[in-house]
């Protein structure tokens, strides 16, 4: 098993055929079906691309879509997430992404060779160090109505929101963004391993939130958006706490005034 961990992590696009011929060149003699069988029981999988990544599990729950006729009009009032995958020379890797959808802001995002619903919970953690919405919308894939997902969101306070199955336009801004990395950078470039991917698409996101002017926000930038947005709150939060000092103020200052 340890032989079989150790191919598997070098040459993760590696299926059960190609590790047991590993195996033979270096004089381990064993068939096939045990391959599978070992791998199967530490979950190993060949990184691949699949021909959907929303696969959805029958025995998960699915919860309603929230977003019909809601006003989405400030940042984290709405974030939208979705999985997609990144040609590099040997296979493929699976990039998770959570966007605010008022702003266009990338909150986190994770790249891993693993399409479990781990990789989305580690872009959600990084995500929720900077705040956290009051709804998440995601498909139906088994990834995000899983418990481990799901019970996440519920601890965070977080309402969880599904597409319609078969509506990808129900999530629609994560789809335009997956259209921007492939046509913008994917397309553009050829990644030899996952660090060379990985690091593409963070100086990607650095970009596409900082940089990149967005014709819907009027040519301004996520961040720009985001940031205006904070501030109004910011000063609204500083008036209300200024107020009940203000009311006081002038309560004392007009008994004064009867006193005299």
């Amino acid at each position: 098993m340890n032989e079989i961990c150790d191919i598997y992590t070098e040459k993760p696009f590696y299926g059960y055929r190609k590790i047991r011929a590993d195996l033979a060149r270096k004089g381990l003699a064993i068939n096939r079906k045990k391959v599978q069988r070992l791998m199967r029981a530490m979950e190993l999988k060949s990184v691949c691309p699949k021909k959907n990544t929303t696969v959805r599990n029958k025995a998960d729950a699915v919860y309603p879509y929230l977003l019909k006729n809601l006003d989405i009009a400030y940042p984290n009032q709405v974030w939208q997430v979705d999985i997609t995958y990144i040609k590099i020379r040997a296979g493929f890797v699976y990039l998770v992404c959570l966007i605010d959808v008022c702003s266009r802001k990338i909150m986190g995002w994770h790249i891993s060779t693993f399409l479990d619903s781990g990789l989305c919970i580690r872009a959600l953690e990084v995500a929720l160090l900077e705040a956290v919405p009051e709804i998440i919308n995601s498909d139906q894939g088994c990834q995000f109505t899983s418990d481990n997902w799901c019970k996440k969101l519920v601890a965070s306070g977080i309402k969880i929101s599904m597409d319609g199955k078969g509506r990808w336009a129900d999530n629609v801004y994560i789809e335009r963004l997956w259209r921007n990395i492939k046509y913008e950078l994917v397309y553009l470039y050829r990644f030899e391993t996952v660090s060379d991917a990985r690091s593409a698409i963070a100086n990607y996101i650095e970009f596409y939130n900082t940089d990149r002017p967005h014709q819907s926000l009027q040519y301004k930038t996520p961040d720009e958006v985001y940031r205006e947005f904070e501030n109004v709150k910011n000063r609204e939060k500083k008036l209300a706490r200024s107020l009940p000092l203000f009311r006081e103020s002038k309560v004392c200052q007009i008994s004064g005034e009867k006193l005299s």
